[in-house]
């Protein structure tokens, strides 16, 4: 930018390892690179920033708005409600295990139930002793009683 023929040279001096902007700066170069024709790289090198620094500003600012901008940082969510969100995540992690255990012991029982009435049936053909049939197939002779 040149004013009355004069370029505007800016001289860093010290070991400052990042240049921090005031947040109303932030604010108007973000707008700037909104307006319609604009893109983010021809405003970031009229201002001398990094493109990725000025995407990263207009990330920031639409998640958590201009207060994310100003302390230059991401939107933080509160402890709480990570520590819920891991509690919800092990809870449904939990819930599949259990739902899978519910589908595996139903199969079970319908294939138990299968065999008490296979054991019943061929232990009233009574060609085999009902201690045999239940030690074959692996039902208890209690099975028996009940049928």
């Amino acid at each position: 930018m040149s004013v009355d023929g004069f370029q505007r040279v800016e001289v860093i001096t010290g070991v400052a390892l990042r240049r921090r902007r005031p947040a109303e700066q932030k604010l108007r170069i973000i707008e700037e690179s909104l307006e319609p024709g604009e893109s983010v790289s021809s405003v970031a090198r009229r201002h001398g920033i990094a493109p990725n620094l000025l995407y990263r500003w207009c990330c920031l600012m639409s998640e958590g708005g201009a207060v994310a901008v100003q302390v230059d940082d991401g939107v933080t969510r509160n402890g709480e409600v990570r520590r819920l969100e891991d509690r919800v995540r092990k809870i449904e992690r939990q819930l599949v295990r259990k739902t899978l255990e519910v589908e595996i012991l139903k199969e079970a029982f319908a294939k138990s139930q299968l065999k008490k009435d296979l054991a019943v049936l061929v232990a009233t053909e009574g060609i085999f002793p009902v201690k045999v049939i239940a030690e074959t197939l692996s039902v208890f002779r209690s099975n028996f009683a009940n049928a």
